[in-house]
């Protein structure tokens, strides 16, 4: 107590000291406290960033998809092939131009959503997608604008003939055999002027074999 009450001054150097002190732990736990709100901060922008990334990545994929059905309306319809051969003719720099960006947009796209992560493929996809898109409503404008302009007067006529004859392959009121001469003329009169994709044919012809096979037989009539 003695050497207390000669260095009693030394209280207010300690009381400073603890200040400090208390000051600079306070001032660390604030630092520690920013750091842990701006890693949370960080980690839900990254969260959200790849939230948003899955979702661009599903609305372009559905756009590939609603592209790929349009260019199937094509593939999987004579008529429609008839009406506009420019859609199948591989002459053309447009029907090759859009052929190519489909390849391209086919060979981007990921299994599924969550597959693509990195931000080049994003942007490599992105691309392919509008790309395609692009494409394909160029070559559509120019198939309805020019139609069958480029064929000589008797190449339509072959052509009228053969799109109405695929109506009575396809009738269900012709007769099995109508309806098979009708789609074996029809071959016939498209031949070397519109080339029919191999998925074009199976479809037609195995929608004639379905309809074919749903036609009813006449009776049969046994002796008894």
């Amino acid at each position: 107590m003695e050497f207390l009450s000669d260095k009693w001054w030394m209280v207010f150097p300690l009381m400073a000291f603890a200040s400090r002190w208390a000051s600079g732990w306070r001032r660390a736990g604030e630092r520690r406290h920013r750091r842990q709100v701006e890693l949370y901060k960080l980690k839900n922008q990254a969260a959200e960033a790849e939230k948003a990334s899955a979702a661009e990545v599903q609305a372009l994929m559905a756009t590939h998809d609603a592209t790929n059905r349009r260019w199937l309306e094509y593939e999987l319809d004579v008529g429609k092939l008839i009406d506009f051969p420019l859609m199948t003719d591989v002459r053309e720099p447009l029907t090759v131009a859009f052929l190519r960006a489909k390849r391209e947009a086919d060979g981007q796209r990921p299994e599924s959503a969550e597959d693509l992560r990195s931000a080049s493929g994003l942007d490599a996809y992105r691309q392919a997608v509008n790309n395609f898109a692009v494409a394909l409503d160029v070559a559509e404008r120019e198939a309805r604008r020019i139609r069958d302009s480029k064929f000589s007067g008797p190449e339509r006529e072959r052509l009228a003939t053969a799109r109405k004859l695929l109506m009575i392959a396809e009738n269900q009121a012709a007769t099995p055999a109508e309806r098979q001469a009708a789609y074996k003329r029809a071959r016939r009169e498209l031949d070397g002027l519109i080339v029919l994709p191999d998925v074009t044919l199976a479809a037609l012809e195995q929608k004639i074999a379905l309809e074919l096979d749903a036609a009813p037989r006449p009776p049969q009539f046994h002796q008894g």
